[in-house]
């Protein structure tokens, strides 16, 4: 009997461990970093941050362990050391996967499915956290799309904070912070989110609450203007508040909510150079991608009959300038956004990505919307 007993007092010790270590984090004021924004690590404002990410470790298609490709070796090897040259007490985490490359939700659901290629996952993961320096982990798989891979991803966060709870016991190192960014909605197309593994499993949620409406072929409305982040929408459930309404009714706690907030937006062109408003008519895209705040700063210097509104229905900012019509977050819907998160109880909020910023306009809104 004893030899059952022992060991689940002992994981039952390192739960409440990782429980009492997860308390400890009282805010989160995040952003993402990306190589080949023309931001360098040096270059980070790390003391208006309390968390920053470095983004991507890549997820091997064959091995299914974690890995840094050679180009980036250098800047995420010593990504820890030089943001704490400004800001010591800034944590850093190591984010795995992303959205942009091609089959990475497959290669995520590939490893996911077996114990064994998860454990090759989460040992490889913990090794590089440690030998890199970061302070955590943060998961970023967009997005599991069977009722089978949210089964197999609740199965994973179990197994990651095991391993993590045990290397930290076994190395007599603080625990790894263990973070996901997931979709802005607990539900994902009718397809749930284990919240009892997130609950447990995670220090907290990084909600991508933006992307939701866009002028390219994967979004719902190409041809309508839209806000790309809306925090509220009185003609749709796809806003940030819905999101967040939607993850705490799920059970998952507030306090392990972290809003996003995106440092880019979208260019729409207008059917109409005088029918101007949110949802006006549109034909597609009128830029080739994403633009940055940055870019969007530089669209509105160069040409002077730019128009900028700020709607506080749907919290967002919009500019147009002849058939250009722009969707984006600007220093008014990031301070009611942060002032929403904090009002409602959240976390914190994150920025993807810090590299889009113009003179750390934005991070420095974001920080004191938040306040001390």
């Amino acid at each position: 009997m004893a030899s059952k007993t022992l060991p689940y007092i002992f994981s039952t010790l390192l739960f409440l461990l990782q429980l009492q270590f997860s308390a400890g984090q009282t805010e989160v004021k995040a952003a993402y970093w990306f190589p080949g924004t023309g931001l360098s690590v040096s270059g980070i404002d790390s003391t208006l941050f309390t968390h920053l990410f470095c983004a991507f470790a890549d997820l091997d298609q064959t091995t299914y362990q974690v890995t840094i490709s050679s180009s980036n070796s250098a800047q995420f090897s010593t990504f820890t050391q030089t943001v704490q040259q400004k800001n010591p007490s800034v944590k850093t985490l190591l984010s795995i996967g992303g959205g942009g490359a091609e089959g990475v939700a497959t290669t995520f659901a590939s490893m996911a499915s077996q114990a064994s290629t998860r454990k090759s996952f989460i040992d490889s993961s913990i090794q590089l956290a440690r030998s890199n320096n970061f302070h955590g982990l943060d998961l970023d798989w967009e997005y599991p799309s069977t009722a089978t891979e949210f089964t197999n991803l609740g199965l994973l966060l179990n197994e990651w904070r095991a391993a993590v709870a045990n290397e930290a016991t076994s190395s007599g190192n603080t625990p790894l912070l263990l973070v996901a960014a997931f979709f802005y909605s607990s539900n994902y197309y009718g397809l749930s989110y284990p919240i009892q593994a997130i609950s447990n499993g995670l220090d907290w949620v990084n909600v991508m609450a933006y992307d939701f409406t866009s002028p390219f072929s994967w979004s719902t409305a190409p041809n309508l203007t839209g806000a790309p982040a809306a925090l509220y929408n009185p003609t749709s459930q796809v806003n940030g508040d819905s999101g967040i309404a939607a993850w705490i009714q799920a059970g998952v706690s507030a306090k392990k909510l972290v809003l996003g907030v995106p440092f880019y937006g979208y260019a729409w062109r207008l059917v109409n150079a005088n029918d101007n408003e949110i949802f006006a008519p549109a034909n597609g895209a009128a830029l080739s991608n994403a633009i940055s705040y940055r870019e969007i700063k530089d669209f509105i210097a160069q040409n002077s009959d730019t128009t900028t509104v700020y709607n506080s229905t749907f919290v967002t900012n919009y500019c147009y300038s002849g058939t250009t019509w722009i969707g984006y977050d600007d220093t008014q819907s990031i301070s009611t956004k942060v002032t929403y998160a904090k009002g409602k109880g959240l976390l914190g909020y994150f920025a993807w990505q810090v590299g889009q910023d113009t003179d750390f306009v934005l991070s420095q809104t974001a920080s004191s919307a938040w306040g001390a």
